[in-house]
């Protein structure tokens, strides 16, 4: 990647690739010009002044502040923390443009560690402030000045159990660039120089991925079995990462009496550890109902009791799946939000209109897809990577529910714009929700409503079954960690074990399928994230049923509990809905419209 992503479209230009008409390249010249640019520099410059200044004028010494003084302290640290925030963005994009370039994974290093380095002298403020007793911070808060900050002061008291001694805080923060974070970026560069050689071409591991909902059982096959012989000749290198990363979070649970390994997520999502054993006890009992029933029935779609697993997210036998250029799946995304909300579809216009998006697959870029809310300043970026299938316009939508969430909290101010996890995929699976709807009504023809109700349903079973397989996967490696070192075999032996009662007994597996657990970044960026997905989907599910029993004023109420950002907690911004997600039967609501997709599948098979 050059110093600054440009807006030049791509052109699809390698040969086999299908042609998507124009796709659109991030501009990052919105952050900064250029990686050797005089502005960055100067930011670089003037937050290590400004850091130092903020730690000589308060370290030791909120106590003594009165409430206008402690609230204008917290204005000073939140632009601090948003100019060293929109540094770090910069950096984090450029590297996902191009993991491959060794002057790119230099520069992102070095700016971690310079970053790091003046966070250093900001560490003291929030560890400072937790230390102030309730009373104390009451009295102080009857300033306004401060109560604007209650949101976050609430989110960062959460922490108070669990906090370190100065010194201690100080060495891990200053190891994490050498520790952790190392780890993180030697797993993104071995997945980004991955090549998977199928059909006679050298494929990313992107590209190797997408070949398993080819039309072609031969191809799906070839790729299924050379992205297992490719990952299988890796695999020591992702133990070793897994295995690393597992002690890492071990230690320092023990250090931060953490109960369990969730319970730090849990705290940071700000959910309780007895909502989210509600809705793992209640996908995990659904598995029958739910994937099993539903991959018996694509079976017996494709002529067996069985399927093979590179033909679980086949298209069906009758779907000739068309590839969808860019400029339309664009028209698709935009016009589901605006028959839902003109505004919502005004701010994801944007992201079009604009080089907000990167768009193509090529060697070196970041797999999968994200949105990165960069600082309320700037604006959101996207990226995809776009190859025109049915899947793929839908996570467009999911990554612009993203994108638009982001721009509509951002109101808040960097220190509440952020949503916990758990909320923050409730835009992006609502957007999904909008664009398979906006299809399904405008189709006519029943056969291909059934495809578009199965491959739904396919999508449904990735965000719930799926992410919860995956969540029960890393309880249980992590948990089994503790006991010593596991083998890259016994890792796939835990991973084959959560697949088979997952999807059931209609899928069967090989030896090859033993190490796909290795390719998932959230296993090794993010641990437990994954139950968000399926916390989003039923909560959307739930979500879209009430917006179907009386649409007047949901529109402007979901804007509103999307502009909230992370001032209120999901009791709160699921009130105006009727919604509660700390009763049980709210999980089982939400299953059941997954379960009445399948039901109606099976009626239309009689």
């Amino acid at each position: 990647m050059s110093q600054t992503a440009t807006a030049e479209p791509f052109d699809n230009p390698e040969p086999g690739m299908p042609d998507l008409g124009e796709l659109p390249t991030w501009d990052l010249g919105d952050l900064y010009p250029g990686q050797d640019s005089d502005a960055l520099k100067a930011d670089l410059d003037r937050m290590e002044k400004a850091s130092k200044d903020f730690y000589r004028s308060y370290n030791g010494k909120l106590a003594d502040l009165g409430g206008d003084q402690l609230g204008s302290a917290v204005a000073q640290y939140e632009e601090i923390d948003e100019t060293l925030s929109r540094i770090m963005s910069y950096a984090h994009l450029v590297y996902a443009g191009d993991m491959n370039d060794p002057n790119v994974g230099k520069f992102f290093q070095g700016i971690q560690e310079r970053v790091n380095g003046i966070s250093t002298h900001l560490l003291f403020f929030t560890l400072e402030l937790n230390r102030l007793d309730d009373s104390a911070l009451a009295a102080k808060m009857k300033s306004p000045e401060l109560a604007k900050y209650a949101p976050w002061l609430r989110d960062i008291r959460v922490f108070r159990p669990h906090q370190l001694s100065d010194e201690l805080e100080r060495l891990l923060h200053e190891k994490y660039v050498v520790g952790r974070a190392a780890w993180n970026r030697l797993f993104d560069e071995t997945i980004a120089g991955l090549r998977f050689t199928i059909d006679g071409r050298e494929m990313t591991c992107t590209e190797a991925l997408n070949r398993l909902t080819d039309r072609s059982a031969e191809r799906r096959r070839e790729a299924a079995v050379e992205i297992g012989r490719v990952l299988d000749a890796n695999v020591r290198t992702f133990a070793l990462i897994t295995n690393t990363l597992a002690k890492d979070k071990e230690i320092e649970d023990k250090w931060r009496n953490y109960p369990r390994p969730t319970s730090s997520r849990n705290k940071s999502n700000h959910v309780e550890d007895e909502v989210v054993d509600a809705l793992v006890t209640a996908v995990k009992g659904a598995y029958p109902d739910l994937s099993h029933r539903y991959y018996a029935l694509k079976a017996k779609w494709f002529g067996g009791d069985t399927l093979d697993y590179w033909d679980r997210n086949a298209p069906l036998p009758d779907d000739v799946d068309r590839l969808i250029p860019w400029t339309e799946a664009r028209g698709i995304v935009l016009d589901a939000y605006g028959r839902f909300s003109p505004e919502l579809a005004a701010v994801g216009r944007r992201f079009f209109d604009n080089a907000w998006i990167d768009a193509p697959v090529r060697p070196g870029k970041a797999p999968g897809a994200f949105a990165h809310p960069t600082v309320p300043s700037v604006h959101p970026y996207l990226l995809v990577n776009y190859q025109g299938k049915t899947r793929d316009v839908m996570t467009l939508a999911h990554e612009l529910g993203h994108g638009v969430h982001q721009v509509l909290a951002g109101r808040q101010g960097h220190l509440m714009a952020d949503t916990p996890l758990t909320l923050a995929e409730t835009a992006s699976v609502f957007g999904e929700m909008l664009t398979f709807r906006s299809l399904l009504d405008a189709e006519t023809d029943p056969a291909a409503k059934k495809i578009m109700l199965a491959s739904k349903v396919e999508d449904m079973l990735n965000t719930v079954v799926r992410q919860i397989a995956f969540f029960d996967f890393e309880q249980r490696l992590h948990t089994e960690r503790r006991e010593g070192e596991l083998t890259a075999e016994r890792i796939g032996e835990i991973w084959m074990d959560v697949q088979a009662e997952s999807l059931g007994p209609a899928l069967r597996f090989d030896q090859g399928y033993r190490t796909y657990w290795a390719y998932i970044p959230h296993f090794i960026h993010s641990p437990f994230y994954v139950y968000a997905y399926a916390f989003g989907d039923c909560l959307v599910n739930s979500l879209y049923a009430v917006y179907q029993d009386a649409a007047d004023g949901f529109a402007e109420r979901y804007l509103k509990m999307l502009s909230a950002g992370g001032t209120l907690r999901h009791q709160e911004l699921l009130a105006p809905f009727g919604l509660n997600a700390s009763d049980p039967a709210f999980w089982d609501k939400g299953l059941g419209v997954i379960r009445g997709f399948i039901d109606e599948l099976e009626r239309q098979d009689r």
